[in-house]
């Protein structure tokens, strides 16, 4: 059985956030992107549902959010510590 590999496309609010981690969250979030396109639900990863946007755990601080576009595809939107659900909440009252 073949198993799916997704491609992984990035925002810039994703390179931008990442650009401001440390080197060892860098290659972290790298290590975990690779899980990522295996499987978004690998255990390790701790992937939730919320509203729309897929929460994925790097670590115990750091958190992807990301997005199925399509079916082949997850585009990444933001990543930095726990509390990014505060800057999609932020975003979203400015969309309205």
């Amino acid at each position: 059985m073949d198993k799916k590999i997704f491609t992984i496309l990035y925002s810039k609010n994703f390179d931008k956030d990442f650009d401001e981690l440390s080197e060892d969250n860098k290659k972290t979030v790298l290590d975990k992107l690779l899980l990522l396109k295996i499987d978004p639900y690998y255990k390790s990863l701790r992937t939730k549902k919320i509203n729309g946007y897929y929460f994925s755990s790097i670590n115990m601080d750091i958190r992807i959010v990301w997005q199925f576009n399509g079916t082949q595809n997850i585009f990444l939107l933001y990543v930095g510590h726990h509390d990014i659900i505060n800057k999609i909440k932020k975003n979203k009252k400015h969309k309205k």
